[in-house]
């Protein structure tokens, strides 16, 4: 037999013949090439089926995870549509507060933040449809970015009306604006008879008659900058409260305070009297301002 054959015998367990099968080395050697083959491709299939089916459930889980980022972003959404009403309600009080307090509302004409909504409807829709998740992203992020810039420029402006009003309040603290004392205006500021001489003249302040020895208080913050007595005006003291504004009161029958004292509106500086030229217990009260008498009457309340 040639070299290139091999015989296979088959012993069976009962008592019959054997059986003797003869191959030849080609046969066996492309058998076993085939069943490697056969081997190598069930291998790599079975690889392949299994990196697909991981790649599977990694890919639901990716959805999954898709599914729950769309709903945190709705969700961010939600709370950023929430966030810009709430700035344009502070933009709408900044105006109001503005208009109240008579300050420059060109500041309002140069914003250009806070106009529309976060992403509109049709706009998310799209992007939904499309499955756009960076689109989606990109327009929280934007908006975002908008609402901080808005927020800086609201703190600003709300900065600005803080200052605005304490200088308001500062400017009221020293206006004149209350009665220095209750009573009733027996002469007005401007031209009348002289209760003495009868003659025409200018009354350079208001009257208030009232019962003799009342409080006199300050109408205004203040520094006392004057107490005197002089033959006209008997007992009288003068308090500058800055800018320009004075006041002055006379006919007093004491002075509480001295000269140098700091007095806040409504602290009392003396008592009505009769002292000096005067026919009876009132206060004459007179503001000065830049040096000028002018009428009490356009800082009262």
């Amino acid at each position: 037999m040639p070299k290139d054959f091999y015989t296979l015998l088959i012993l069976p367990k009962k008592s019959s013949s054997a059986k003797k099968i003869c191959l030849s080395g080609a046969l066996i050697k492309g058998v076993s090439i085939f069943l490697t083959v056969v081997l190598i491709s069930l291998m790599y299939f079975s690889y392949d089926y299994i990196h697909i089916r991981r790649e599977q459930r990694q890919l639901a889980q990716l959805k999954q995870q898709t599914v729950e980022q769309k709903k945190q972003i709705e969700g961010l959404m939600g709370r950023v549509n929430q966030f810009a009403a709430k700035m344009e309600e502070l933009k709408q009080f900044d105006k109001k507060i503005r208009v109240m307090a008579n300050m420059d509302k060109s500041r309002d004409k140069e914003q250009w933040l806070g106009i529309g909504g976060p992403v509109s409807a049709e706009n998310r829709l799209n992007a939904q449809l499309a499955a756009d998740d960076k689109a989606l992203i990109a327009g929280v992020g934007k908006q975002v970015d908008r609402l901080l810039a808005e927020a800086d420029s609201r703190e600003q402006s709300f900065t600005d009306l803080l200052v605005f009003l304490k200088k308001k309040q500062s400017i009221m603290a020293v206006t004149p604006s209350v009665w220095p004392v209750m009573g009733w205006v027996t002469s007005e500021f401007g031209w009348r008879l002289d209760p003495f001489s009868s003659e025409r003249e200018f009354h350079k302040g208001l009257d208030i008659s009232t019962k003799l020895g009342r409080p006199i208080v300050a109408p205004a913050d203040g520094i006392v900058a004057e107490v005197s007595y002089q033959s006209d005006v008997g007992q009288m003291i003068r308090i500058d409260h800055g800018r320009g504004i004075s006041t002055l009161y006379a006919h007093l029958s004491k002075a509480t305070v001295k000269p140098g004292t700091a007095l806040k509106r409504g602290d009392r500086i003396g008592n009505v009297g009769n002292t000096g030229r005067s026919t009876g217990a009132h206060l004459h009260y007179a503001v000065i301002l830049n040096g000028v008498l002018v009428n009490p009457r356009k800082y009262l309340n």
